[in-house]
């Protein structure tokens, strides 16, 4: 472990936190009173700041601009009835965001500068924590490339910010989704698995087409034949198939969620049978026209767990159960909630207390 970071802290002269209104909380529009900066020069970190929350200036040279050295991940931290904070799992997040880093040719950043970084800034605005079942306060780390240069290298400067958001339900509702046959998220040999930011300007698209179609969410395909489920909109896909939790196999196409890690330990835990491979398009509807896929969910960070209603492919739809009576992503939330509001024993360790 490193020695605790000397962090400057400026603390904000005119505190939000009173005129916000906890009970409407739009996902990543509210910021609590203060960010965490730091800078990458001269081959080191340096300049670890909290300051308050605020706009930056920036040369319209900047090469992430223009190249796209971008990356960031999502977690969050909950507040419990004794007054303790605590942030679900950071160190997976850590070693996901050098993955990425690593990916676009961007440094890496110490497992244990991430965590204080993000401990020191939840530590600073808990206040800023929700109340209730549901809310938590979302933290977004991120890293781009800041060097004023129009050459396409890799940059030699970096921020490293984090943000975080006090946040409610994602999700009002199952969902009703398409599988996707034209568009692809991801290729082989490309950066799937990472948390670029190119990725979701990507995503967009397709998207707005399926929601002008009257889908909520897409299922990803695999870019060459379209024949293997990939993922969910933005998160991780699970179904419920004669009584095994069937996912993708994560591989360079496919982001290796934390949230799905954790669902599947939980799984396993409950002596579940768990199945980690490719999933073909054929499986999936066969399984819908059989009667044999009971449940289908996403999940990640933002959402925990999303139930699906529907599956349609090419115009053609297939309802699933009731996802009100879904045993087993009924149980996975209610145990993870629990455990993340300490509510039961953390016995898998995922909580990081803060202070």
């Amino acid at each position: 472990m490193t020695d605790t970071l000397d962090i400057k802290i400026t603390k904000t002269s005119a505190s939000r936190l009173q005129d916000t209104d906890f009970t409407d909380l739009p996902f990543g529009k509210v910021f609590t009173d203060h960010m965490f900066v730091a800078d990458y020069e001269d081959g080191e970190w340096k300049n670890f700041q909290i300051v308050p929350y605020g706009d930056m200036s920036f040369s319209p040279a900047m090469s992430v601009l223009h190249y796209g050295q971008a990356f960031f991940e999502g977690l969050k931290a909950y507040k419990h009835a004794d007054g303790n904070a605590v942030i679900f799992r950071p160190y997976k997040n850590a070693d996901r965001f050098n993955k990425s880093a690593l990916r676009l040719c961007a440094p890496e950043l110490p497992r244990d500068i991430f965590v204080q970084s993000i401990a020191a800034l939840v530590e600073l605005d808990r206040g800023w924590i929700p109340d209730g079942k549901g809310n938590s306060l979302y933290i977004r780390p991120f890293m781009f490339s800041t060097d004023p240069y129009l050459g396409v290298q890799p940059s030699k400067t970096y921020k490293f910010i984090v943000l975080a958001c006090p946040v409610g339900a994602y999700y009002s509702k199952p969902l009703n989704v398409k599988i996707e046959t034209k568009f692809s998220r991801s290729a082989e040999g490309g950066f799937g698995f990472a948390k670029a930011a190119g990725n979701y300007a990507g995503s967009l698209l397709p998207a707005l087409e399926a929601m002008k179609e009257g889908y909520d969410q897409l299922i990803w395909t695999d870019g060459k034949d379209h024949a293997y489920i990939e993922e969910l909109g933005t998160a991780n896909v699970m179904f419920l198939i004669d009584g095994k939790i069937v996912t993708p196999s994560t591989r360079d196409t496919i982001l290796e969620g934390i949230t799905r890690d954790t669902i599947l330990t939980l799984a396993r835990h409950w002596d579940l049978p768990v199945e980690e491979r490719r999933v073909s398009v054929d499986e999936i509807i066969t399984a819908l026209r059989e009667g044999r896929m009971t449940e289908a969910f996403g999940v990640g960070t933002a959402a925990t767990i999303t139930p699906i209603a529907a599956i349609s492919l090419e115009g053609e739809r297939y309802e699933l159960p009731d996802p009100a009576n879904a045993a087993f992503s009924l149980k996975a939330l209610q145990t993870l909630d629990e455990i993340r509001y300490g509510l039961q024993a953390d016995t898998f360790e995922w909580n990081y207390v803060v202070g």
